[in-house]
């Protein structure tokens, strides 16, 4: 199975997707945007960053998981990944990304 953006309205009614791989699970999480518009500008910013390690920045965070954020071309965050158990666990969370961004579906669930 394919992976795909998953494009949902916020309670606050911004914008968000997720990147699912074809297991269902969420492998990047974008920021909120204001508009339908901006979001997804975003999912195309993410297929068109995806595939380009230098757009990984390696992040560790306080309680010492592994993570990473994906970044633009103008160093803009474009999307996040979960907090994972290990090094390892992070790089093939990455390599997900670059292989299920570029050809996913968008499903989108906002109402408009």
């Amino acid at each position: 199975m394919a992976g795909k953006f998953v494009l949902s309205a916020t309670a606050d009614g911004q914008y968000m997707f997720n990147l699912k791989a074809g297991n269902g699970e969420t492998i990047l999480s974008s920021e909120r945007y204001k508009t339908k518009n901006g979001a997804l500008n975003g999912v195309e910013s993410v297929r068109k960053n995806a595939s380009l390690d230098e757009r990984y920045e390696r992040r560790t965070a306080s309680n010492g998981a592994p993570y990473f954020v994906l970044k633009a071309a103008n160093h803009q965050e474009i999307g996040r990944s979960e907090m994972y158990s290990s090094a390892a666990a992070m790089e093939n969370g990455i390599a997900s990304v670059k292989r299920n961004a570029p050809e996913a579906v968008l499903e989108d669930r906002t109402s408009s």
